[in-house]
């Protein structure tokens, strides 16, 4: 299981943008890696999310990590909220969030399972039966699922866990300071060569 913290810095609306188009691009990644995918997004506007904890788990998890932590990412796009900007260049970071030796337990009355019939990673031991298994934590309506377990009862536990770490991450974001951990960010970002670059209003990756 991996952990990662993507964030726009103090950058403006724009990088908020990148956010979420690099969150809706991880996501798809972490499918065709044969990974499962649980986004708890911090605070939002109408352009995006400034931050979000990424919980990735399954076969591909270490590769995909390491690919989006290689440095901080670029995405060069006209800005499409000031046409005649000159700027293009919009950079975000990504950071890896260690997972703790222990992530604390959640009250079984603040969960909600609810099997479905998976489709995704899993390969040939998938939609024999209704084994996966989604999480819903009822306070804050984050979810995480789980389907490469071969029984119910295992991918519930797998659910759990991977629910309970991002929850976890997005508390430690907010004890740590978020406005501290996106300057913190938007100084490596501007000091680091981008590991990954997107172009376009599609959000494509470039060479």
């Amino acid at each position: 299981m991996r952990r990662l913290l993507l964030t726009s810095g103090r950058g403006p609306a724009e990088c908020r943008i990148a956010v979420a188009h690099a969150l809706t691009r991880l996501a798809a990644e972490a499918e065709a890696a044969d990974c499962d995918c649980a986004i708890a997004p911090g605070e939002a506007d109408r352009h995006g999310p400034a931050s979000a904890v990424v919980v990735l788990d399954g076969p591909g998890a270490d590769a995909l990590a390491q690919r989006w932590t290689r440095g901080s990412l670029l995405w060069v796009c006209r800005s499409p909220l000031r046409p005649h900007h000159g700027r293009k260049n919009w950079f975000i970071g990504v950071i890896d969030l260690p997972l703790p030796p222990m992530v604390p337990a959640l009250a079984a009355a603040d969960i909600r399972f609810e099997s479905f019939r998976a489709g995704g990673p899993g390969g040939q031991h998938q939609n024999k039966t209704e084994s996966a298994v989604r999480a819903v934590h009822l306070p804050s309506g984050l979810t995480a699922i789980a389907r490469d377990g071969r029984s119910q009862h295992r991918n519930k536990a797998l659910a759990l866990a991977r629910l309970a770490a991002l929850l976890d991450g997005r508390a430690r974001v907010v004890e740590a300071g978020e406005a501290r951990l996106m300057q913190a960010a938007h100084d490596r970002v501007e000091r680091g060569a981008a590991g990954l670059r997107f172009e376009g209003p599609a959000f494509r990756p470039a060479g």
